[in-house]
């Protein structure tokens, strides 16, 4: 999978170190893989949510963060939208901003 973008996960982990590995490994993992939907992904990330048109939770740092991304699996991309605290994660939901 196509990771757009980086950028926002390496901005994260250098506010939050302890993240860090967590991010390298989801990356290393999205982009060795080519999912062709939903249950592949879970294979892969067992705590995995997803909110429907592609958007999709990771807990990252067990359990400590969230990154949300949209997956659009027929074309390979996965963007990444937010990374979070689980604080900032529940004001995004509540603001519906996810």
């Amino acid at each position: 999978m196509h990771v757009i973008t980086k950028t926002r996960l390496v901005e994260f982990g250098r506010q939050h170190p302890d993240a860090m590995p967590s991010l390298r490994a989801w990356l290393r993992i999205m982009r060795e893989a080519r999912y062709a939907g939903s249950n592949a992904v879970k294979r892969d990330f067992a705590s995995v949510s997803f909110l429907g048109d592609g958007r999709t939770v990771f807990n990252i740092a067990g359990n400590k963060y969230r990154l949300v991304v949209d997956i659009r699996y027929r074309v390979g991309r996965v963007y990444v939208r937010h990374i979070a605290t689980h604080a900032e994660y529940d004001r995004l939901t509540k603001a519906k901003a996810l």
